[in-house]
């Protein structure tokens, strides 16, 4: 006979964060067993293949158990959390019981009969790091169906603790976007103590400053957090010193499985120019004092991209892809310039969408914006779909530059490489200028050598005279 303790348990699927990938791996658990839970409320933080994405729970509760410990690896539609909806009391006679089911635990674990399929979710989707819910945007459809019992499975945090002793109920979560949580990590204030002032109850950084002005600590503490005891770091050490092995998952896997499929696919032919770009570092000087571009990130990057949209717009035959299944060339009308960034989680090219429309200031803006996102891990994986081209810049890295691989689906990847100061003609004369190496990358099926010759002569001459993105754009 299910008891009313059993059928007020809801289990929490692994969602489809990311425009149909199957897995994601848990890295972070910000409730424990015994823990109270809000709708809208984020319980743990997952990546997929390509972004790390917070999941809020989609009811209000008590945490009866985590189903996966920190660093597991779950497929979609798992089901990673259960919660009592009850809060561990019995639900009011006239309430109506809500259907639930289990999803399917690895045949090593499960013990359970099959239960019934829970009935389509049409509710709250998950949201990416750094969107926060808002409280009361929350709706809920009504529910129809029987109940069906849910058994009390052994709990993984159980297994890691050694005993099934719950802990003590902790405070709601307070509500902030990740930047702010680090903000108040770096300063050494506790969010549970910061009087919130945003819409909904949400947390700002003028919060947490006025919070941390009285103090001013010099050497920040982080803020306390509830969470499940760390997994071990996925790494395997053989003989002590000799091996050492890490598994290949979520970004660095989607990477690595991508990088392969367009190096045997795509016939990559690749030309390189070294370009004098003294006087467009002259111009970067003068447009960081211009009174429009004041607040922007303003540097060769900017004018480098801007150039390169210059002589798509001049070659727009560049700006397409290769379509194996329809045999045709697929020539797109507009630019979603891809910037590819290396960041803790491996290497990530968000793009920035219809960057042929946008004025020096909105690109300047845009490349700030994607720049920080990508730091702050809160890039989202819409932002990594639909590129077009790319720049990847591995000259922050001090080298002169390389052969770069295509993305998938793309026809060109500009490589700029270290600006150095060097002996150069010019004018006739040996002089000291500030000079770089191009390397551009293309499709060789849709882009040949004429073509990816002109894109990138075009970029050499706007990057060696800057007057010219007046005159050419």
């Amino acid at each position: 006979m299910t008891t009313m303790t059993e059928a007020s348990v809801r289990e929490f699927k692994m969602p489809d964060v990311g425009e149909g990938l199957t897995e994601a791996e848990i890295l972070k658990w910000y409730v424990q067993p015994g823990d109270t839970v809000s709708d809208g409320q984020v319980v743990c933080e997952v990546e997929t293949a390509k972004a790390a994405v917070e999941l809020p729970i989609p009811y209000d509760g008590v945490v009866r158990e985590l189903h996966f410990p920190e660093g597991t690896t779950v497929d979609v539609g798992t089901s990673i959390i259960a919660v009592d909806v009850a809060g561990g009391a019995a639900p009011a006679p006239a309430e109506q019981p809500v259907a639930v089911a289990v999803a399917e635990r690895p045949k090593a674990e499960s013990t359970a009969e099959p239960k019934a399929p829970e009935p389509k979710q049409q509710g709250r989707q998950p949201v990416l790091v750094g969107y926060g819910v808002a409280a009361s945007s929350t709706k809920r459809r009504p529910r129809k169906g029987p109940e069906v019992a849910v058994p009390a499975a052994h709990s993984i945090q159980t297994e890691l603790n050694g005993h099934g002793a719950a802990t003590p109920a902790a405070k709601p979560r307070p509500l902030a976007k990740p930047p702010v949580r680090k903000l108040a990590k770096d300063l050494g204030v506790d969010l549970t103590t910061v009087t919130p002032s945003g819409p909904d109850g949400v947390i700002t950084r003028e919060d947490v400053h006025a919070a941390a002005a009285p103090a001013a600590p010099e050497a920040p503490a982080p803020a306390t957090t509830t969470a499940a005891a760390p997994a071990p770091a996925p790494v395997v050490t053989y003989d002590g010193t000799r091996e050492t092995r890490i598994p290949v998952k979520g970004v660095r896997k989607a990477t690595a499985q991508a990088m392969v499929g367009s190096a045997f696919t795509a016939p990559h032919v690749t030309e390189f120019v070294t370009v004098d770009v003294t006087r467009t570092l002259k111009l970067v000087e003068e447009l960081k004092q211009d009174k429009e571009m004041q607040g922007l990130r303003v540097n060769p990057l900017l004018l480098i991209a801007k150039a390169l949209l210059v002589a798509i717009r001049r070659n727009p035959d560049i700006n397409a892809s290769w379509d194996e299944a329809n045999q045709e060339i697929v020539r797109k009308h507009y630019v979603n310039l891809g910037i590819a960034a290396a960041t803790p989680r491996g290497l990530i090219v968000p793009n920035i969408k219809d960057a042929q429309d946008k004025t020096l200031p909105q690109l300047a803006e845009a490349l700030g914006e994607l720049v920080s996102t990508a730091r702050e891990g809160r890039t989202s994986p819409a932002a990594m779909q639909g590129g077009t081209v790319t720049i990847t810049n591995v000259g922050v890295f001090g080298i002169d530059t390389g052969t770069p691989i295509l993305n998938p689906g793309e026809s060109a990847i500009l490589a700029v490489g270290a600006i150095k100061l060097q002996p150069w003609v010019h004018k006739g004369k040996v002089k000291p200028r500030q000079v770089t190496t191009l390397a551009l990358s293309f499709d060789h099926r849709l882009v040949d050598g004429e073509l990816g010759s002109k894109v990138l002569g075009d970029l050499a001459s706007i990057l060696e005279q800057p007057k010219r993105l007046i005159t050419w754009a």
